[in-house]
């Protein structure tokens, strides 16, 4: 569902009403299916929307109409003074997903943009998405699951080793067995749900021109040297470190599958620079797979039929194409 008063009821509405034309395979939403049906009318969507009882269904009603499983309560309002009481219904919508995805019951998971100050306000305490998924994910299964964040996009794919912590503790966090276990669920993913079983793999320094030599920094010489030199024992096309102003141009990146970033803006701000509008949010190393729009909840937007679907769309097309390969790659 995303945040009520956010653009993912807009953006999911749109993706319906042109899923032909986007060539979209059938989803099905959890949220308040009259909600959904008001809002339609008010961006002048000819839509209609049909109650669901399970997943399997969704896939006979997606052509006639908007298949939406009901939460247990309704959303009265989407009101800025309602966005903290509906915290609740927002994180059910992500709790039911998830057990969906976990039971085998859906190929794939995607999930609208949520406001977290709203969810910090009523409790929620991770700091996102991405860990929220995880530790989930972990309680069900009882396995360690180490979540990370890949951002995608036709011309360019990128994952941070660090997420969603301070610059200044992301330098602390930092560490050669940290970036060897994010690159191992890389390549895994790149593997089994990407189709690409030789993955190239591109690391960025951390410091200016990746530390010239240990003159402006030693951290390429002490921490990410020594997680490149594990990777490539092992027979993994490795790059870098590679000086981050120079490896994100178009020629530097027909060189390499996917680039790994030491902290969170050092990965996004190529990615929404080169794609703004159709950058997906993938989440590795979880048991099942999920995709989100690369944007927030634009609440300005929100109503007004302004907002652009496209990165949704791609979202839900990223996880239909990983969820064959995945499909492919097991049998």
């Amino acid at each position: 569902m995303g945040d009520p008063a956010g653009i993912g009821g807009d953006i999911t509405l749109m993706c319906w009403s042109n899923r032909q034309h986007l060539n979209l395979k059938p989803f099905f939403v959890l949220d308040d299916p009259d909600r959904l049906a008001a809002l339609a009318l008010q961006l002048g969507l000819k839509i209609d929307v049909e109650i669901i009882a399970t997943p399997a269904e969704a896939v006979t009603v997606f052509d006639r109409a908007l298949p939406v499983m009901p939460l247990s309560k309704p959303l009265q309002s989407t009101s800025t003074q309602a966005r903290q009481a509906s915290a609740d219904m927002v994180i059910e919508s992500l709790d039911r997903s998830i057990d969906f995805a976990m039971q085998g019951d859906v190929a794939a998971l995607v999930t609208n943009p949520i406001h977290k100050g709203n969810l910090y306000a009523a409790g929620f305490q991770h700091p996102g998405h991405t860990e929220y998924l995880a530790a989930r994910a972990a309680g069900i299964s009882g396995d360690n699951v180490q979540p990370v964040m890949m951002l995608a996009c036709k011309e360019i794919r990128v994952v941070p080793i660090t997420i969603h912590t301070s610059l200044r503790q992301a330098l602390d966090d930092l560490s050669t067995d940290l970036i060897v276990q994010t690159a191992d669920i890389c390549i895994q993913a790149l593997q089994q749900e990407f189709g690409l079983m030789t993955p190239r793999l591109a690391f960025a320094g951390l410091n200016p021109h990746a530390g010239e030599g240990g003159n402006m920094g030693r951290e390429e010489i002490e921490i990410i040297q020594p997680a490149i030199d594990v990777l490539r024992a092992r027979g993994i096309h490795c790059l870098g470190p590679l000086s981050a102003d120079t490896m994100f141009h178009s020629e530097a990146r027909q060189s390499y599958d996917v680039a790994l970033c030491m902290y969170h803006d050092q990965a996004l701000i190529p990615i929404k620079t080169i794609d703004f509008d159709n950058g997906v949010n993938v989440t590795l190393g979880l048991p099942f797979i999920r995709t989100s729009p690369d944007h927030g909840t634009a609440f300005s937007l929100a109503g007004t039929g302004k907002a652009s679907y496209n990165s949704m769309a791609a979202a839900l097309k990223m996880a239909a194409d990983m969820a064959t390969s995945k499909s492919f790659t097991n049998d």
